[in-house]
């Protein structure tokens, strides 16, 4: 988790945005994560977050993926409940959020999109594990940039499964799903 609100720190500070959007962000990823890391997943523990603007819209997104079924829902927890209220965090910070399944085919990733009006335009590049990656990004392959035009996932013996990306130029990238790859998602590389 402290890896993750770093990230996010890092992330929105080259942004611009304000100090109010920030402690949201970070409560929500927080609860997000937190969610993430109590589904019972197959074999592993391996969350993915991303950290995305939507600039047209004035939007923060944050993404939080995670190998479990299942999707989680809006509790109300009695009063002497310890927990169970993360998700009402998330819906009272959060301009919307949701859940959809990954493009891969392994888990589902839950979404939030916080207003942030303040956010500023520059292409960022970053750092994401293999199964993070969605149709449309750009991917460094070789020294290039590649559009990803599909992800799909297979399994491997070796355990974790291998993400096999189809670019827009030559052959297809087949890596571990927990392999980074260096990603983009402006329109002029």
């Amino acid at each position: 988790m402290p890896r993750s609100r770093a990230a996010l720190h890092a992330v929105l500070g080259g942004w611009g945005v304000s100090q109010d959007v920030l402690e949201s962000a970070e409560l929500v990823l927080s609860e997000l994560v937190t969610n993430a890391l109590r589904v019972r997943v197959p074999s592993d523990r391996q969350v993915g977050v991303r950290i995305a603007r939507l600039l047209e819209d004035g939007l923060l997104r944050l993404e939080v993926s995670d190998a479990g079924s299942g999707r989680p829902e809006v509790r109300a927890p009695g009063d002497e409940e310890t927990g169970g209220r993360g998700l009402l965090l998330v819906e009272a910070l959060a301009h919307r959020w949701g859940v959809e399944e990954r493009a891969g085919g392994i888990g589902k990733t839950v979404w939030a999109e916080l207003k942030a009006p303040d956010i500023v335009a520059e292409p960022v590049e970053g750092e994401v594990a293999a199964v993070m990656v969605q149709l449309g990004q750009r991917v460094r392959v070789g020294g290039q940039w590649r559009v990803v035009v599909s992800v799909r996932s297979e399994p491997c013996d070796a355990g974790d499964p291998t993400v096999v990306l189809g670019l827009d130029e030559g052959p297809a990238l087949r890596v571990q799903a927990a392999e980074p790859l260096i990603v983009r998602e402006d329109e002029d590389v």
